[in-house]
């Protein structure tokens, strides 16, 4: 893309396509006299060549309309169809085609003026001016929508950082794709006043500035607090900032934007070369920063938000488990990390008078309104179960009191009692993942039986006995463990199978494993319960 200057009224590269040399030296000297620089073809074709070839295009091609290869109005259609060069202005000149007709089909077929000669030389000059003066407008309208449109997508990325130094690297990268040019992104959080410069070299992967370029960053964040306002930008001259410049080596003078969020100390600063910005490019530039600092106080406003979520969802959790001679007993609970809301997963593990009660389960969605419904249920749970109802009597009861309080969520758990003897297991679940269960010696294997999930108000079915001996080992889990976009849940749990087939009888061996061959995605939260009988 032509880059136009800033100034409509500067002088620009002119291609002047004529075959008669006198014609060429009038028209080029009158161009030159007026701050132009000319370059001359005396052909169609040749003109085209020099188009395809030159790595820098002028900015306006003045073309006689009688060439000798083709005509004028053919080489501005090839002008125009070729998208390199479609934005090219063209100027008709002729001495013989100039009658309403020519003028109209010149003008029909791409050109942007058509002049007859002769041409007065003040007529030459204005209309280059006019045509220049429309070209220059245009391509800086077109380069400013396209940084914009360009500064919208940056923006976005940013809110897909995982933490400060992502931030910094992707608002970089940013800057190099707006701007096309390497860039410095220097970020101070409020919390604890790090200092991190992020930048691009020679078009490469962003990455921490080599050298340590600690005098230089704050610098730049000295730059920014002298200023009143949230914004700032500020041209500085070569060298003139403290420490090592790594961005020019002190060669160049900076344009360095900086944006504070008042109230915090989260600061983000840009820094470009100031020769790589046009007069439009001052406000972009500035927003970039802007919206950097801003997302850097939003990744610091989730990260204490979801801290206060992970502190308030344990208080729903039990505090430890249970000691039990006819179990030993380990479990994972691992919370969504790309999420600050409280989820609903929960378990729990509680010595009864028939046994040792053992449950999973899952609160549909992640919000206060889960967590409260979570809450309810677990404590709920333990009331029923110690009072000696079975399995499949819990999740009854559990159903009846979801409906009654009219319960704005619905949950799915499943419940599993190991009979006081040692010898058997009852198993009820409501709509949840089933129970895993592989005895000393063979292939492990899922107890599919269930019924509906809670707070639908349907019955359950009653609780299946599954023979068990000491050494077998049970696995409840939530679907965080294995669920995925675009997965097959059949396909998981029957991975899940054979990796438990061939575990270790540990159980915190067996929620290890499990977590390295199903390694959360941070989209769910992860409940994961594993007891080897005694």
């Amino acid at each position: 893309m032509t880059a136009f200057p800033a100034d409509d009224g500067a002088g620009a590269t002119v291609l002047l396509v004529d075959d008669n040399p006198t014609n060429r030296y009038v028209l080029g000297a009158y161009l030159r006299r007026a701050g132009h620089e000319v370059v001359e073809a005396e052909d169609g074709a040749a003109a085209l060549e020099l188009l395809r070839g030159s790595p820098d295009l002028p900015e306006l091609a003045v073309i006689d309309v009688r060439l000798p290869d083709m005509t004028g109005f053919e080489v501005c259609e090839l002008v125009k169809a070729d998208p390199r060069t479609a934005r090219l202005p063209v100027i008709h000149v002729s001495a013989s085609a100039i009658s309403v007709t020519d003028r109209a089909q010149g003008l029909n077929r791409g050109a942007d003026a058509y002049l007859t000669e002769p041409v007065a030389p003040n007529e030459l000059l204005a209309t280059v001016a006019a045509v220049l003066r429309y070209a220059r407008a245009r391509q800086r309208a077109e380069t400013l929508a396209g940084r914009l449109s360009l500064l919208n997508s940056v923006t976005l990325d940013f809110y897909h950082a995982d933490d400060v130094a992502d931030l910094a690297a992707r608002a970089a990268r940013g800057a190099r794709r707006m701007f096309g040019t390497d860039a410095l992104v220097v970020v101070r959080t409020a919390e604890d006043g790090l200092v991190q410069m992020i930048g691009t070299q020679d078009g490469a992967e962003p990455a921490v500035a080599a050298e340590p370029p600690e005098r230089f960053a704050r610098e730049v964040m000295r730059l920014q607090s002298r200023a009143d306002a949230g914004v700032r930008l500020e041209m500085v001259p070569a060298g003139r900032l403290a420490g090592t410049d790594p961005l020019t080596g002190g060669t160049r003078a900076l344009a360095v934007a900086s944006a504070r969020v008042k109230g915090t100390g989260s600061t983000a600063g840009v820094v470009l070369p100031q020769d790589a910005l046009g007069d439009d490019d001052h406000e972009v530039l500035t927003q970039l920063a802007h919206a950097c600092a801003l997302s850097l106080e939003a990744l610091r406003s989730y990260r204490e938000e979801h801290a206060l979520a992970l502190v308030l969802q344990r208080t729903f959790l039990p505090a430890s488990l249970p000691a039990s001679p006819l179990a030993e007993l380990a479990v994972r609970y691992l919370p969504a990390s790309q999420t600050a809301e409280i989820g609903g997963d929960f378990y729990e593990a509680l010595p009864v008078a028939g046994g040792l009660l053992l449950a999973v389960g899952d609160v549909a969605g992640h919000s206060l309104d889960a967590a409260v419904v979570m809450g309810e249920i677990r404590h709920a749970l333990r009331a029923y179960a110690l009072e000696g109802h079975g399995p499949d009597a819990v999740l009854s009861h559990l159903d009846r009191l979801l409906v009654q309080v009219d319960s704005p969520v619905g949950a799915t758990l499943c419940v599993a009692l190991v009979e006081e003897s040692g010898q058997a297991v009852q198993v009820a679940n409501a709509g949840h993942l089933p129970l895993a269960v592989r005895n000393p010696g063979e292939k492990a294997f899922f107890v599919h039986d269930h019924g509906p999930m809670l707070g639908l108000g349907l019955p359950h079915p009653p609780a299946v006995r599954v023979p068990v001996r000491p050494g077998t080992q049970l696995v409840m889990v939530t679907d965080g463990l294995l669920e995925r976009r675009g997965g097959d849940l059949d396909e998981a749990m029957a991975r899940m199978a054979e990796v438990l087939s061939d575990a270790a009888e540990d159980a915190e061996d067996i929620c290890e494993l499990l977590l390295a061959r199903f390694p959360p995605d941070g989209q769910d939260d992860v409940a994961l319960m594993a007891a080897r009988l005694l």
